[in-house]
C-alpha cells in the first residue's frame, strides 16, 4: 500500500519537458563583503556562476550561505565589492538595482506562500508585467507542470508539505527568471518525499535552463544536484569544484569532513614516509618532521581474507539498512576505526577480521592546515 501511494505521488507530477525555457543569466560576485555588528558574515567572496549552471552552497550553519543568497537577490546590500548580472553591476558602490528589477527568482526555506490567496493567485503574484488573463494562462501551465492544476482555486493550507514546495517552485519559475535562488528548499520534507522532490526539481531546473544557486547543509543533496559545489566557512569560500574533485582532491581537512565521515590519525613525516599499522604512506610534498593528519574515510576501509592484512576485531555493529557502521579495534591503532560497509560485507561484534584500505585512501593533510585562513579562492 505504501509503495502504491508513493507511485501515485510521483505520477501526480506533470509531464517533463513542459516547464518552458528562459534565458539563463551569469552572476558574478567580485570581492563581496557583508558585515553585521562589526562581524564579517561574508568576507571578500569572489565567485562567477555561468549561465545555466546549478551551484550548491554547502557549509555549516552560520557560514554565510543564506546571506550570499540574499545579496544576490538584492535583499541585502554588500558593504564592499560588487555583484554583477550578465556583466552589469546590480549591487556595488556605483549602483543598486531593486530586487524586482533583477530577473531573479527566490524560493524561501519556509516556502512563504500567501495564506489568504488562492493557489493560482500565489503563482500569478510574480507575473505583474502580464495582464490578468495572460498571467493566469502562464500560472495554469506551470501548475500543470508540477502536477497541481486541480488545486488552482484552493488555498495553501490544504496542501501537504511536498505540495506546498511544488507551489513555491511554480511561483519562483513562473516569471522565467534568469537566476533562481533556492534557500534549503527540501529541509522541511520527510526523507522519502525529499528524494522525489530533488529528482523532479532538478528535472524542472534543466527544462527551464535557469542559472540556479541552492543553499544546503546536506552533502548528499549538493552532490546530487550541483554541477558545482561551493564549500563555505566563516563567510569565506574554502573550495569550489565539481563533486568528484571535492571528494578526491579536498583542499583541506574541513572540506574532506564536509563530504564524508573520517577517521583522523596523527603522525609525523619521516624521510618522505608516514608509517602506519596499515603500511607506509607516501607523504608527497610534505617535508620531513611535519606533523600530519591521516584521514581515512569510513567507506574506504575494507574487510579482507588476505593474510598480509592487519588483524582486528569488531567492537560494535550498527545496522543502517543497506549499509552497516562497524567500530573496529585494529592492531597498532590506539583508537577504534569506524568502517561503513555494505550489509553483506559486515561482520558481527566479537568476530576477528583483517583490514585493508581502498586504493584511493587515505588523505594526508598538514596538522596545522585546518587553522590556515585559505581566503576566497576556488
Amino acid at each position: 500500500m505504501a509503495f502504491e501511494n508513493f507511485k501515485e505521488s510521483m505520477l501526480s507530477w506533470g509531464k517533463r519537458g513542459t516547464a518552458g525555457a528562459t534565458i539563463a543569466g551569469r552572476i558574478t560576485f567580485e570581492n563581496v563583503s557583508r558585515m553585521f555588528s562589526g562581524v564579517h558574515v561574508i568576507n571578500n567572496v569572489s565567485l562567477d556562476i555561468a549561465p545555466g549552471e546549478i551551484v550548491c552552497l554547502l557549509g555549516p550553519s552560520g557560514c554565510g550561505k543564506t546571506t550570499l543568497l540574499r545579496l544576490a537577490a538584492g535583499i541585502e546590500r554588500p558593504d564592499h565589492g560588487r555583484i554583477l548580472l550578465n556583466d552589469q553591476e546590480v549591487s556595488g558602490p556605483n549602483k543598486f538595482v531593486l530586487p524586482e528589477k533583477r530577473s531573479v527568482g527566490l524560493m524561501f526555506q519556509d516556502f512563504a506562500l500567501f495564506p489568504h490567496l488562492r493557489i493560482l493567485d500565489n503563482v500569478t503574484y510574480g507575473l505583474q508585467s502580464l495582464n490578468r488573463q495572460e498571467a493566469k494562462q502562464v500560472a495554469k501551465a506551470i501548475l500543470e507542470r508540477v502536477g497541481l492544476s486541480s488545486y488552482a482555486e484552493d488555498f495553501p493550507h490544504i496542501l501537504s508539505g511536498g505540495e506546498q514546495q511544488r507551489i513555491a517552485l511554480a511561483r519562483a519559475i513562473a516569471p522565467r527568471p534568469s537566476i533562481l535562488l533556492m534557500d534549503e528548499p527540501f529541509s522541511g520534507l520527510d526523507p522519502r518525499l525529499r528524494e522525489s522532490m530533488r529528482t523532479e526539481t532538478l528535472a524542472i531546473l534543466r527544462e527551464t535552463r535557469s542559472t540556479c544557486i541552492i543553499v544546503t547543509h546536506q552533502p548528499e543533496e549538493a552532490i546530487r544536484m550541483g554541477d558545482r559545489i561551493v564549500i563555505m566557512n566563516k563567510g569565506r569560500i574554502i573550495q569550489s569544484a565539481n563533486s568528484k574533485d571535492l571528494y578526491y582532491k579536498p583542499r583541506n581537512l574541513f572540506v574532506a569532513r564536509m563530504l564524508s565521515g573520517m577517521n583522523e590519525l596523527n603522525y609525523a613525516v619521516v624521510n618522505g614516509q608516514i608509517e602506519t599499522p596499515l603500511g607506509a604512506l607516501d607523504a608527497g610534498h610534505i617535508e620531513t618532521g611535519t606533523d600530519v593528519i591521516v584521514a581515512i574515510r569510513h567507506s574506504d576501509i575494507r574487510l579482507t581474507q588476505s593474510p598480509q592484512a592487519q588483524i582486528g576485531r569488531v567492537l560494535t555493529h550498527q545496522f543502517l539498512g543497506d549499509m552497516s557502521l562497524l567500530e573496529l579495534a585494529v592492531h597498532g591503532f590506539d583508537l577504534p576505526l569506524l568502517a561503513r560497509l555494505r550489509r553483506d560485507e559486515a561482520a558481527l561484534p566479537g568476530q576477528e577480521i583483517r583490514v585493508t584500505l581502498d586504493a584511493n585512501a587515505p588523505l594526508i593533510f598538514a596538522a596545522d592546515q585546518d587553522h590556515i585562513n585559505l581566503g576566497a579562492g576556488a
